[in-house]
């Protein structure tokens, strides 16, 4: 999961991702989409591939990258057991906050 959210730090790597989600592409049109060096876009592609956000193919002479929403799953299903945690913890201080309250009121 440290690669992934490696790979998703970078606003470029979550386009990259988000465009190759919804079609397969060559690193060459990818390339052509960003204001940087085709070589600096095979470099984002190679840390989003050893994330495996995305999978390299090559086709004659082109590489083609497709997404792969199975890994991405898997880090929604981390965010939401943390979120899970903190709401439980959360609600926890809730619980304790509203027995001083009611402690207090009892008192006077």
């Amino acid at each position: 999961m440290d690669r992934v959210f490696h790979g998703l730090a970078d606003a470029t790597r979550r386009d990259i991702v988000e465009q190759v989600l919804s079609r397969e592409q060559s690193v060459s049109t990818l390339a052509r989409r960003y204001d940087m060096s085709f070589a600096a876009v095979q470099k984002h592609v190679a840390v989003l591939e050893r994330a495996r956000l995305v999978t390299k193919q090559r086709r004659g002479r082109e590489q083609i990258v497709r997404g792969n929403p199975d890994v991405l799953r898997r880090a929604v299903h981390l965010l939401d057991a943390y979120e899970r945690i903190w709401r439980d913890r959360a609600r926890a201080i809730d619980d304790i906050l509203a027995e001083d309250i009611d402690t207090e009121r009892t008192a006077q």
